[in-house]
């Protein structure tokens, strides 16, 4: 093989969109503006829980600048498609809420209006009839008898192929605790955590000369959002042009499409472009967080440091509604026992509805939440049984040929020799006999 000079690998390549942001030139979506350009505020939800028994405009029309109001019945098809296509369903949150509100601060009606000031003053005017329901904010309460029943199919659960939670299995691990030394419990609770990009979630819908919509959006996911406004406006996905650009910060949080389909359907409704983005609040009371976990794991370990059995259980907050999170429960539990080699295994993740704002995608959503905990408890075990944290790693770290719990075998395993870097990063000087292992020889 000749000698060859990488233009990318190991140089260092400027951003594409780098000096704009720094000088000041980017445009984001928010920065745009188009003739006769309307604007759209949210109606939502003063209360967590509650089934909403009218909504009165007749105030709200009085307002100069009004233009109109939309609700659940101007929606062709009133249902968030975002699972549906990657195969997870039921799909069961509304676009606009029609008899019952969830979470705080969910969408009821839109109203568009001449200028961004005349649709807050609008929303302000409409009159909510809401009757209040018990709500529940805890992942175990919800899951207890009398707990008030959040789903249409009468659970607060997600059902995973006719089961109350995601199932993952290996080996026998009662058998495992019974031989183990000492049993080792731990419980690790992440909260919810907001994305709190710099621009807000907000999009443009144009009516062009052609009949086409030209959607201008900062959605992290170009493709699928002008997927799921089509199907919710009911509509060939031909006759919508998305532009992206600029996301202004997402993380995972720009990809739920939440102001593309009510924005489009004011465009069509009035003619006219329309803008919809979050104020700050909006961005963070009601765009989707990551969700809040509590796993609680229990684990049979050796003197000799060998973890021979693990059980977790864990409780993810979906919030409201589906979003993302029963995906990010089946990464969750494909991953949760840890990168490492443990013969038995039971894993139980349950996908919880609450009265929260819903919780969705961030960072490896599903798994960084995870890591966390068992990272933490990998901490714990070390300490109580009088272990280098190092060292317990090292022991327990997969190779190639073991069986992951959910009964796939590991290729181009690098734990080991990762570690060993990131010990040589921070100046930590490791014994001979861990620097000797490696991952293709588990006897090394």
């Amino acid at each position: 093989m000749t000698d060859q000079t990488f233009n990318v690998v190991g140089q260092s390549v400027p951003r594409r969109d780098g000096l704009g942001h720094v000088t000041g030139k980017t445009v984001y979506v928010d920065d745009m503006q188009f003739n006769d350009m309307l604007h759209l505020k949210m109606v939502r939800s003063p209360v967590h829980h509650g089934r909403v028994r009218g909504i009165d405009f007749s105030e709200a029309e009085k307002v100069p600048g009004f233009v109109r109001a939309l609700t659940y019945r101007d929606v062709p098809k009133n249902i968030y498609t975002i699972l549906c296509l990657i195969g997870v369903g039921p799909d069961e949150e509304p676009v606009l809420a029609e008899d019952r509100v969830l979470y705080k601060g969910e969408q009821i009606a839109a109203i568009v209006a001449e200028t961004e000031e005349a649709a807050l003053e609008a929303v302000a005017r409409v009159r909510l009839d809401i009757e209040e329901l018990p709500a529940v904010f805890d992942v175990e309460e919800a899951l207890k008898p009398g707990a008030p029943i959040l789903k249409p199919w009468g659970t607060n659960y997600f059902i995973y192929e006719g089961h109350h939670c995601r199932r993952i299995r290996l080996g026998d691990v009662a058998k495992g605790f019974a031989e183990a030394d000492k049993i080792i419990e731990g419980c690790y609770q992440p909260g919810p955590v907001e994305h709190a990009p710099l621009e807000t979630t907000a999009c443009i819908a144009k009516p062009e000369a052609d009949g086409r919509i030209t959607v201008y959006t900062n959605t992290q996911a170009l493709f699928f959002t002008l997927d799921n406004t089509a199907l919710i406006l009911q509509i060939p996905f031909n006759k919508l042009h998305f532009v992206g650009g600029t996301v202004g910060g997402g993380f995972g949080g720009k990809v739920d499409v939440i102001v593309e389909p009510i924005a489009t359907l004011a465009a069509m409704k009035t003619g006219r472009p329309v803008k919809f983005r979050f104020t700050r609040e909006e961005e963070m009371r009601v765009s989707s967080t990551r969700s809040g976990w509590r796993m609680y794991f229990k684990d049979g370990v050796m003197k000799d440091g060998r973890i021979i059995a693990r059980q977790v259980t864990t409780y993810a907050d979906a919030g409201a509604y589906n979003r993302h999170t029963p995906y990010a429960v089946t990464k969750h539990a494909a991953n949760v026992a840890g990168p490492y080699a443990i013969p038995n295994v039971a894993v139980d993740v349950h996908c919880v509805y609450t009265n929260r704002q819903p919780g969705s995608a961030m960072r490896g959503f599903g798994v960084t939440s995870g890591s966390f905990a068992w990272e933490s408890q990998m901490d714990v075990i070390a300490d109580a049984i009088g272990m280098d944290p190092w060292e317990i790693r090292f022991i327990n770290a997969y190779r190639n040929g073991d069986l992951r719990p959910y009964q796939k075998v590991v290729q181009d395993a690098t734990l080991i020799e990762a570690m060993k870097a990131a010990a040589e990063l921070v100046g930590h000087k490791l014994p001979d006999r861990l620097l000797a292992m490696n991952s293709w020889d588990r006897e090394g």
